[in-house]
C-alpha cells in the first residue's frame, strides 16, 4: 500500500474542502448572534404573553382552560425568563472582563 500517494490525495481533498467552505467574517457572525438573541427574547416575550392570556381566561371562567394549563404556561415562561437573565448576566460579565483587559 502506498502511503505517500494516500497522503497526497488526503491533502488535496483537505485543500478542496477548505477552499469550498467560505469563512464567515466577524460582521456576519455578529449579525447571526444578534438575530439569534433577538429571536430568543421574542420567544420569551411570546411565552409570557401566552401565560398571561391563559391566566386571564382561567380567571374569567373559561371552561377550555384548566389550572394545570395555566401553571405549566407560567412555569415555562418563568424558566425562559430566568434563562434569559442568566445569558444577560454572562454577557455583561464577559463585557466587563474584556474592558478590564490591558491593551
Amino acid at each position: 500500500m502506498r502511503v505517500d500517494g494516500l497522503n497526497t490525495e488526503m491533502q488535496a481533498m483537505m485543500l478542496e474542502a477548505s477552499s469550498a467552505r467560505a469563512t464567515p467574517t466577524a460582521q456576519q457572525v455578529g449579525a447571526d448572534f444578534g438575530d439569534m438573541l433577538s429571536q430568543a427574547v421574542n420567544n420569551v416575550n411570546g411565552l409570557q404573553k401566552s401565560s398571561g392570556n391563559l391566566q386571564m381566561r382561567f380567571d374569567r371562567g373559561d371552561a377550555d382552560v384548566s389550572l394545570s394549563d395555566v401553571m405549566i404556561a407560567r412555569n415555562k415562561s418563568s424558566v425562559a425568563f430566568e434563562a434569559t437573565i442568566q445569558v444577560r448576566n454572562k454577557l455583561v460579565e464577559a463585557y466587563k472582563e474584556l474592558m478590564n483587559m490591558p491593551v
